[in-house]
């Protein structure tokens, strides 16, 4: 039966079984290797009072937050896009 992609989704290899993560939009179980990670900076402090708190010399901290998505959450919100058939056995830039 021939294959839908090469590497099964997953960027697993040959190191047996990986551990499972949990989708940060619908809690689906998903292997660690399969799950589209995305980080993004939290706002601690609106715009304006850290704006004005920056001139005064201060610094805001804004941590680093990591969502990880499974397949079709990360296609619903727009981090993966359907490829065709010939795109998808290309590597290089998939965004």
């Amino acid at each position: 039966m021939p294959l839908k992609r090469a590497s099964r989704g997953r960027t697993k290899g040959g190191k047996g079984s990986s551990g499972t993560v949990q989708c940060t939009n619908c809690g689906q179980t998903v292997p660690k290797d399969k799950a589209k990670k995305v980080t993004s900076k939290l706002n601690l402090v609106e715009h304006t009072l850290a704006k004005e708190l920056r001139a005064q010399g201060a610094y805001i901290a804004s941590p680093t937050v990591l969502k990880t998505y499974c397949i079709s959450c990360a296609i619903h919100f727009k981090i993966l896009k359907i490829r065709s058939e010939d795109s998808r056995r290309k590597r290089g830039k998939l965004r």
